[in-house]
C-alpha cells in the first residue's frame, strides 16, 4: 500500500495563507474569470477561497481519523509545524498552543501508529504572513526561500528539530518542506541534525548538487493530504479515499 502523509499539523498558515481563485476552468478552458478574488473577504469564502480559513484538527477529531487509518493498515506520517506565528509574528511551540492534540499525536507515536516528521518550525515568512487586502499572500507561506538568510535557514531547522524531538521524545528523522520549496542553505541547516530523509515533489530550488547523509524522496508515490482535507472533507471522505486507493495499489 502507498505510504500516506498528513501535511500543516500545527500550522498558522491555516489561518493567514489567504487567496482567491480568480479563473475556473474545465478541461482546460475557463469559463468564468473573476479579477476581484483578492479583495478584502472574498478570498475567504466560497467560491473563491483557495485555501484559508480553517481550524486546526482537535483531539477528539484525530482519535477518530487514527483509528481509521489503524483499521485498514496505513500508519502515516505527519508533518508537524513545530510552531504556530500569531498575528502579533509570536512563535507558539505546538505542545503549548494545542496541548491535547499534541498529546493524541505524542501516544499515537509511542504506538507505532503514526510517524511524525517536520513540517519546518513556521510554515512561513515571519512578519509577512499576514493576509493583504488586495492580494495573494501565498509566497510568504513558504519558509525556505534560497533568498533567504543561511542563518535563518540553520536557526528554524534547528529549533524545529529541538522542539519536536523534546516532546514527541525521539530523533525525527523526516523534513517535509512547506510548499515543497527548500534550497541549498536547508540542505546545509540539515546537516548535523538527525534529519535522513527529505520528501517533496521537487528537489532544492537552485541546484542539483547530490545530498550526502540524506535521501532525497520524490514524493509522487505517496497518499498526499493536509490537515485541511480531514477537516473540511471529514470520516466518510477519508473512507473513500482510502479505498479508492487500494483499488489501484
Amino acid at each position: 500500500m502507498k505510504q500516506w502523509r498528513i501535511d500543516d499539523v500545527g500550522a498558522s498558515t491555516k489561518y493567514y495563507n489567504q487567496w482567491g481563485k480568480k479563473r475556473f476552468s474545465w478541461r482546460d478552458i475557463t469559463y468564468f474569470y473573476f479579477p476581484w478574488a483578492n479583495y478584502g473577504f472574498l478570498k475567504r469564502h466560497w467560491p473563491f477561497r483557495g485555501w484559508a480559513k480553517y481550524e486546526e484538527l482537535t483531539a477528539e477529531e484525530w482519535q477518530k481519523y487514527l483509528k481509521i487509518f489503524e483499521e485498514h493498515n496505513i500508519v502515516p506520517i505527519v508533518a508537524v509545524t513545530a510552531t504556530w506565528v500569531d498575528e502579533k509574528s509570536n512563535l507558539i511551540p505546538f505542545p503549548d498552543k494545542f496541548p491535547q492534540e499534541a498529546a493524541i499525536l505524542k501516544r499515537a507515536t509511542d504506538e507505532g501508529r503514526i510517524t511524525i516528521a517536520s513540517h519546518g518550525l513556521t510554515h512561513c515568512v515571519v512578519g509577512s504572513h499576514l493576509p493583504h487586502f488586495r492580494y495573494p499572500n501565498r509566497k510568504a507561506h513558504r519558509e525556505f526561500w534560497p533568498d533567504l538568510p543561511n542563518e535563518l535557514h540553520k536557526e528554524h531547522i534547528k529549533e524545529s528539530q529541538k522542539i519536536l524531538e523534546n516532546y514527541f521524545d525521539r530523533k525525527i528523522e523526516i523534513f517535509v518542506p512547506s510548499g515543497n520549496i527548500w534550497s541549498e542553505k536547508t540542505y546545509e541547516a540539515l546537516k548535523g541534525t538527525n534529519i535522513k530523509k527529505v520528501i517533496a515533489a521537487r528537489y532544492m530550488l537552485e541546484t542539483n548538487r547530490p545530498m550526502e547523509g540524506i535521501e532525497f524522496i520524490k514524493d509522487d508515490d505517496f497518499v498526499r493530504l493536509h490537515d485541511r482535507d480531514l477537516k473540511l472533507r471529514g470520516e466518510k471522505w477519508l473512507i473513500k479515499k482510502i479505498e479508492e486507493i487500494k483499488k489501484y495499489d
